[in-house]
C-alpha cells in the first residue's frame, strides 16, 4: 500500500480492461481507498495513491458487495452531517474553512468508524470527517468503552463540568487551563519570576 500510480499505468497493467475510470469508482464503493491530489496535496492531478485494500473482488459475491458508506442515501448524509454539527469529527474543521498555515479549504464527507463498546464489540459507525483527516486517520479506533469506564472514576464536580461541555459541544477553557497555556510558552527566567510569585511569602 502506499503506491502511486497513475490511469496511464493502469491501462498498460490491464489493457483488457476498458472504462477504468468506471472500474476505480466500482472499487471505491467496495471499500477501497485510492486518494487523489484532493485528498494528497503531495500528488499531481494525473497520480493516484493506493491507500487501502477494500472487498476482495475477485471473490464470488464480494464484487457486489457495497461498504456501508458507499450505500448510504443523500439524505442519510445530510442526516450525518447535522448531527456532527457540519463539523469533522476528528479536528473540528469546518466545510469550506481554510487550514491553518495554509489556502486549501476543507471538504467534509462521511466516513466509518470502528466504534469499540463495553463487552469487547466493535461496531461500525458513520462520521463526518474531513477529507485531510479521512486520509491521515485511516484505522483509527473510537473507545467509548474507556470513555464510559473514565466518566465513572469522575468526581460529582468533573462530572458536572463535562457534562456542560457535552451539552454545549464545545468546551470552555478556565482561567487556569488559559493562563497555564500562556506558562507553557514563557522562557526559563519568566517562568521563575512565576513560581516565586506563587510561593507563599514568610511571615
Amino acid at each position: 500500500m502506499g503506491e502511486v500510480f497513475t490511469k496511464t499505468e493502469l491501462r498498460d497493467a490491464f489493457p483488457e480492461t476498458s472504462q477504468i475510470d468506471r472500474r476505480m469508482r466500482d472499487l471505491r464503493d467496495r471499500g477501497w481507498k485510492i486518494a487523489t491530489n484532493r485528498d494528497d496535496r503531495t500528488l499531481t492531478s494525473s497520480e493516484h495513491r493506493f491507500v487501502e485494500m477494500g472487498a476482495e473482488v475477485w471473490k464470488p459475491g464480494q464484487a457486489k458487495a457495497k461498504t456501508p458508506a458507499a450505500s448510504i442515501t443523500a439524505t442519510q448524509r445530510r442526516e450525518i452531517f447535522e448531527l456532527d454539527g457540519h463539523l469533522c469529527r476528528v479536528c473540528g474543521i469546518a466545510a469550506g474553512e481554510a487550514y491553518e498555515g495554509g489556502v486549501e479549504t476543507a471538504q467534509l464527507d462521511v466516513a466509518r468508524r470502528d466504534v469499540l463498546k463495553p463487552g469487547a464489540r466493535v461496531e461500525v459507525k458513520m462520521v463526518t470527517e474531513c477529507r485531510r483527516c479521512r486520509i491521515g486517520g485511516r484505522g483509527n479506533q473510537a473507545d467509548l468503552a474507556r470513555i464510559l469506564g473514565r466518566l465513572g472514576q469522575m468526581s460529582h464536580i468533573e462530572r458536572a463540568h463535562f457534562t456542560q461541555w457535552v451539552e454545549s459541544d464545545q468546551r470552555d477553557f478556565s482561567i487556569m487551563e488559559q493562563l497555564w497555556g500562556e506558562y507553557r510558552t514563557l522562557p526559563s527566567e519568566a517562568r521563575k519570576t512565576v513560581r516565586n510569585t506563587l510561593r507563599p511569602t514568610e511571615h
